[in-house]
Order: structure tokens, then C-alpha cells, then sequence
């Protein structure tokens, strides 16, 4: 077999580089240097989605910030740079339950800040709505934002998920009374929440909510719990 030409292999090489960038198969980069790492994340926080382009694939989206320790798409979702999610959610190798090194996800994140486009989106990018320990709903509870626990409930968020044992075994609806968001209480208690359930130091929802001085959600829990009987 004749050897291929030069001319031959470099046409070859190049149309298998084309190939594979086209599937999302990125080649081995070399390293980036610690000011693309800065210039990458100082764009996320601003928003500046053509920065943030320019750099993926020097720039792995998925590695912690230096700063802070948050992956870049938990880190937009954080400063509400909704312009970069998008091109982090369009770009292949975004992972979408990347870590922080406190535990958040981006959905997490998104829960907590109340932002439900950005929840939508990751959603439907296939962000994982049930993890072990602290979930989305345990966060969109925390912050009282109904509608976000609605939307997760639907793509079957655990109503009854419990934190881990080190940080309690809190369940949503007890983040909620603890946090004094009483509607976000009468909804979860409305789509199922046990309220009989206890955390780590024994006590229930209703018990939570009198302990943090909210008498109002104490009230409201007990009489579910008296109608249940």
C-alpha cells in the first residue's frame, strides 16, 4: 500500500479535528494560564457572555473558581448572569450538576435566588432535581419561592428529601417553617409533606416554626396534622 502524501494526512488530520469538535470532542489543551482562568471568571460575574465564549475550551467551565469555589454555572446563576447561562447550557462540555465545593449545584443555586428561567432552563438541560442530602427543593423552600418548588415537584422532586444527618435531616417543609415562609409551608403540606416527621433533634416541622417564632406556620401545621387523625 502506497503511503499517503503529506498533503493526503494533513487533509485527513484535519477533517477528523473538524469531526470531533463537531460531536463535542474537544482535544487535550494545554493548561490556561491563571489570567484566562481571571479574565473566564470575572466574565461569568459580569455577564459578559462574548468573554466567557472566547474562553471555553481554554477554560474548563466545569473547574472551581479560584475565588470562592464555584463552578461557572453556579457562579452565573449566583450573579444572575443569565446571558453567559446560555452559553454555558449551549456549550457541550458544561456539566450541568457541577459542584461547588460547598455542595451547590446551579439548580440548588437557582432555587435559592428565586430565578425560575434559570431553574427552567437547567431543568431541561437535565439537571438532577433529587440528589442525596440537600436538594433544590430543600433551597427554593428556604427561600419561599413557590413556584419554583412547584415546578420541581412536577419533575419529581422528593417532598419529604431529608438533608444530611450532619446538617440536621432537615425535610422541605421544616426549611420552610424554620425560614418563616408560610405559604410555601401550606403548599408543600398540600402536596403531601409529612409533617410528622423529625430532624435530627427530634423536633417537627411545627415545633421548628415555634422555635424560631413563627406561631402562625406552628399553627397551620398542627391543624394538618389534627385533620389527618
Amino acid at each position: 500500500m502506497t503511503p499517503a502524501s503529506p498533503l493526503r494526512r494533513t487533509l485527513l488530520q484535519s477533517f477528523v479535528l473538524v469531526a470531533a469538535v463537531a460531536a463535542g470532542i474537544h482535544p487535550a489543551a494545554a493548561a490556561p494560564t491563571s489570567g484566562q482562568v481571571t479574565d473566564f471568571f470575572r466574565a461569568v460575574t459580569m455577564d459578559d457572555a462574548r468573554t466567557v465564549q472566547s474562553l471555553l475550551g481554554a477554560v474548563d467551565p466545569n473547574m472551581p473558581n479560584p475565588v470562592g469555589g464555584e463552578p461557572a454555572l453556579v457562579l452565573a446563576v449566583r450573579e444572575g448572569a443569565m446571558q453567559v447561562l446560555d452559553v454555558l447550557l449551549r456549550y457541550p462540555g458544561t456539566k450541568v450538576d457541577a459542584t461547588a465545593l460547598n455542595g451547590n449545584t446551579a439548580l440548588m443555586m437557582a432555587a435559592f435566588k428565586g430565578n425560575k428561567a434559570a431553574a427552567e432552563a437547567l431543568v431541561a438541560k437535565g439537571a438532577a432535581v433529587n440528589r442525596p442530602g440537600w436538594t433544590p427543593l430543600h433551597y427554593a423552600a428556604a427561600s419561599g419561592d413557590v413556584d419554583i418548588a412547584r415546578m420541581l415537584l412536577a419533575h419529581g422532586a422528593r417532598v419529604d428529601a431529608q438533608s444530611p444527618p450532619a446538617s440536621g435531616k432537615y425535610t422541605p417543609l421544616m426549611m420552610a417553617a424554620r425560614e418563616g415562609h408560610q405559604d410555601s409551608a401550606e403548599f408543600l403540606l398540600a402536596q403531601g409533606a409529612d409533617p410528622l416527621l423529625k430532624n435530627g433533634e427530634g423536633l417537627t416541622a411545627a415545633r421548628i416554626a415555634e422555635q424560631a417564632q413563627h406561631g402562625a406556620i406552628a399553627a397551620a401545621i398542627d391543624k394538618r396534622v389534627t385533620s389527618r387523625r
